[in-house]
């Protein structure tokens, strides 16, 4: 065989295996995003969390004093379901209200039994938490004493790790009966440019992820 044709053999082979190494590529990124595809719904704009507004969790325990009719007084967990137990009134749900809403709530479905026209919710403990995961320092579980942002929980978390990839954190939530996912670009905040904060909601959980490395 000529030198001419063995040259020209060599570079038929060597073009059929980039062509088979491209194909495997492209089918490695059609699984990649096949995959993403099936899992949470992308969201668009979250709710907004106001950070100085407290609303009652499942978990949490809260106190309702009736002044003027001591005997109603109660403490009690909120149930998973969202629901306390009250005497006269039954089941009622209590969740994603602040304890001024509830106070004027109860007001309306007590008022023929009140001498005193006054109720006092008061928040005993807070059951409110989020998780953080992936590439952070210290991932787990954190019980905040106030509300969070998602960088103030990566940074409650110990921080990005060397291999974390602070462009592409998102935030998983369920909401209205689906798990969302929001993205969010945290190497603006690193960078010192200016953006909204994303306050969590209880046990939102914060994902982190690592940067792709080929090599």
């Amino acid at each position: 065989m000529s030198s001419a044709v063995r040259s020209l053999g060599f570079a038929s082979n060597g073009t059929c295996w980039f062509r088979a190494t491209a194909l495997v590529v492209l089918g490695a990124f059609s699984l990649l995003f096949s995959g993403c595809a099936s899992g949470p719904v992308a969201a668009g704009a979250p709710a907004k969390v106001m950070p100085d507004v407290q609303v009652l969790n499942p978990g949490d325990v809260i106190r309702i004093a009736f002044p003027g009719s001591p005997s109603l007084d109660t403490s009690q967990q909120i149930r998973r379901d969202g629901r306390i137990n009250l005497a006269i009134i039954g089941e009622l749900k209590v969740v994603d209200k602040t304890p001024a809403q509830l106070e004027a709530e109860l007001l309306k479905a007590y008022d023929s039994q009140l001498v005193s026209k006054e109720i006092k919710v008061t928040l005993v403990s807070s059951a409110y938490s989020v998780y953080v995961q992936g590439a952070v320092m210290k991932p787990g579980k954190i019980t905040p004493e106030r509300a969070l942002t998602a960088f103030d929980a990566v940074m409650e978390a110990g921080g990005f790790t060397p291999t974390a990839n602070p462009k592409k954190v998102i935030v998983i939530r369920q909401e209205d009966g689906q798990v969302k996912t929001y993205p969010l670009d945290m190497k603006k905040v690193l960078n010192g440019e200016a953006s909204e904060p994303f306050y969590l909601k209880a046990y939102d959980t914060v994902s982190v992820p690592e940067k792709i490395s080929w090599f």
